[in-house]
């Protein structure tokens, strides 16, 4: 796995004040690879709802960065690529942050609502 790099951004809650979550986050524990035009990552979603996710135990990028997402869910044999914006982050003792779906596709769509209903969450 590749060492994470990128600046630990904003206090306590920072960007995400603001924010409006497309349906409830539900926990997930899955591997997400992650690229920029410059770095690739691997990191670990905590959550997921229908609108984005959140990645812990990793060192933020800064707020405003448009990311490449490429995930398996639970029970599906294929991967979602997605993209999203890193729309919030946690202080460097809580290293996390939070991305907005953007641009979604049909099928990837259709696809985490489809996941999140056989969990039960209704979409």
């Amino acid at each position: 796995m590749p060492a994470e790099s990128g600046s630990a951004g904003g206090g306590g809650g920072s960007a995400g004040d603001g924010e409006r979550r497309l349906g409830p986050r539900i926990p997930i524990e899955m591997w997400v690879e992650e690229t920029t035009a410059s770095e690739r990552y691997f990191r670990r979603a905590g959550n997921l709802s229908r609108g984005g996710l959140g990645l812990d135990h990793t060192i933020p990028l800064p707020l405003g960065t448009i990311v490449n997402l490429t995930f398996t869910l639970p029970g599906d044999a294929s991967a979602v690529q997605i993209s999203g914006v890193i729309v919030s982050t946690a202080g460097p003792e809580e290293l996390r942050m939070g991305v907005k779906f953007i641009d979604i596709t049909d099928e990837a769509r259709a696809r985490i609502d489809a996941y999140l209903a056989r969990v039960g969450v209704s979409v």
